[in-house]
């Protein structure tokens, strides 16, 4: 049951104690794919995971903006601060704990989002009504012989099956060439690089090219299943007294 879909009526009917987050960026990806990648893959995950998944769960709005001002030279990407991030996730879930969905997966599709999903999610296990947990597709697709990269083949293979009319297939060419063979700038383990714009001329890390709409087949349902073994791990978990 999508929220923004139903009446409140309807949703009131739901038995579930199960709610996804989809949660995103607004960043750029390169020529070739659109700065709502990172929500229309989370998205693609969560939607798929709510069909498959054998019971009732409720799926929330995305969450569109997220932790990435390392894009802030690439017109159009918006970010906020990682406080203000958790703080806006948190009144969230809080939000669906309030109506009884209080085991909450966070379906996320940005790696600038990690490190504070992962905090905010043991601040509201800890000290609120609620149980959370992040998930991060592209962490859950098994051994790939390719990188994540950034606008590479991994986002542009999910867009090209789940969102094709969003990738402009002519540009893939301009997107590789433009871009870097790996995230940062780097001396010895060392990242020397805060931006993006320090280490990619037209912000792609990886070659896009390598991407087709079977790997997004093939990725969209590795992460689906993951998602979907996970939801049934966590109705089933027993949560800590609160």
């Amino acid at each position: 049951m999508h929220i923004e879909t139903e009446t409140w009526t309807d949703l009131a009917d739901a038995e579930t104690e199960l709610a996804l987050v989809p949660v995103g960026s607004t960043e750029q990806h390169g020529p070739h794919a659109p700065l709502g990648t990172d929500t229309l893959n989370a998205e693609a995950v969560a939607d798929a995971a709510a069909d498959r998944y054998d019971g009732e769960v409720v799926v929330a709005p995305a969450i569109p903006v997220g932790v990435a001002e390392e894009h802030r030279a690439f017109t159009g990407t918006l970010w906020t601060s990682e406080s203000t991030f958790r703080a806006y996730v948190r009144d969230v879930v809080d939000s669906l704990a309030a109506h009884g969905w209080d085991r909450v997966v966070l379906v996320n599709g940005h790696g600038g989002n990690i490190a504070a999903l992962r905090e905010v999610a043991g601040r509201i296990v800890r000290h609120d009504d609620a149980y959370a947990v992040p998930f991060t597709w592209f962490d859950e697709v098994g051994e790939q012989d390719i990188d994540m990269g950034h606008g590479g083949p991994m986002e542009t293979a999910l867009l090209q099956h789940a969102n094709p009319e969003t990738v402009h297939e002519d540009r893939l060419a301009e997107a590789a060439s433009g871009g870097a063979d790996r995230w940062g700038d780097w001396q010895g383990r060392v990242n020397l690089a805060f931006d993006s714009d320090e280490f990619t001329e037209n912000g792609v890390v990886g070659d896009p090219r390598d991407g087709s709409a079977d790997l997004g087949e093939q990725l969209l349902e590795s992460a689906t299943g993951s998602l979907v073994a996970l939801l049934e791990t966590v109705a089933d978990r027993e949560l800590p007294e609160r």
